[in-house]
């Protein structure tokens, strides 16, 4: 029976696959994208009788999709912690669903093998920015902190790889990445040996200082809006910048617009920290989507700039 992955290019959904993969090695079709690539269910509609895992995915995106390969006699697994709507009702499908802000995919795969590749769930948390989830998580190892950085370095960068318009924004296509992660049972083995980490940790600290140097477009009491020109590094540099703004400050909602070839923003959004609510609410409205703590939307034409900005300020004035 053949096997089909499809997991999102950041690191949680990366880490997730590879917790699995450790755990119950197959010989898959690997199916994979950007970070806003999130249409990757529509790249096997022709799949029948099939054993298919998504990872990192919304299922409400994707639902049409989705539906269609159940139809087809299709088994498929499901783990995600985006807004999912209503699941189908099928004895093929096998959600692992839970929207939780302090949850991310990889913590549900943690959950499902109860523990046994923690290291990577961990790396996961910290990129997805879930700080707090990935300590608690580290406690329950009694890591020590110098293993805690090296965690969190390594989801970062993983995470930081996965953000562009296309894949030739990104240093490694996330398939790239993730193969080169499979040899390694320990993240910390990777983080020792990697060339792939190195090319990443010279290119994130290059993108980060020229992101470090723009001002906030707009600042209010209830949080700040940042606009990036339509270039590589400001697309790649996007969600690392996006949490660590969110992290200095965790009282304020944040959004950074990039501009992009065709005059549209990609937009990413993030809730207060310490109030980590309505960012997929403020973005179904523009026809995005994502989660509750961090959402984004893919095409904010010139014109709706105004109305989001506004519809921002309500959203998180609460």
């Amino acid at each position: 029976m053949p096997y089909i992955d499809i997991f999102n290019g950041d690191a949680d959904g990366i880490c997730a696959l590879h917790q699995l993969r450790l755990h119950n090695p197959q010989k898959s079709r690997l199916v994979t994208g950007v970070k806003r690539d999130t249409l990757l269910l529509k790249h096997v509609v022709s799949a029948h009788d099939s054993v298919i895992t998504v990872l990192d995915i919304s299922s409400h995106t994707n639902r049409d999709y989705l539906l269609q390969l159940l139809k087809q006699g299709n088994t498929v697994h499901y783990f995600d912690h985006h807004f999912a709507g209503e699941n189908p009702e099928s004895p093929l499908f096998h959600p692992h669903i839970d929207t939780s802000p302090g949850v991310c995919t990889s913590i549900l795969v943690d959950r499902y093998l109860e523990g046994k590749h923690r290291l990577w769930a961990i790396a996961a948390a910290f990129g997805d920015n879930l700080h707090s989830s990935a300590h608690q998580l580290a406690d329950s190892l009694k890591l020590d902190p110098k293993k805690i950085i090296e965690l969190r370095e390594l989801g970062e960068l993983i995470n930081y790889n996965s953000y562009g318009e296309t894949i030739d924004d990104l240093h490694f296509s996330p398939e790239t990445l993730f193969l080169a992660l499979q040899p390694f049972s320990e993240p910390f083995e990777f983080y020792r040996a990697s060339g792939e980490l190195k090319q990443l940790r010279a290119g994130f600290r290059n993108d980060m200082l020229l992101a470090e140097e723009k001002l906030p477009l707009r600042k209010t009491t209830v949080g700040r809006i940042y606009q990036f020109p339509n270039a590589a590094w400001c697309r790649r540099v996007s969600g690392v910048f996006s949490n660590q703004v969110a992290r200095e400050a965790p009282d304020l909602a944040h959004a950074l617009l990039v501009e992009r070839a065709d005059g549209t923003f990609l937009v990413g959004v993030r809730a207060p920290i310490s109030k980590p609510q309505g960012a997929e609410k403020l973005c179904l409205k523009f026809s995005g989507g994502g989660r509750a703590a961090a959402a984004g939307i893919n095409h904010l034409i010139p014109d709706d700039v105004d109305r989001f900005f506004d519809a921002f300020e309500k959203q998180f004035a609460n």
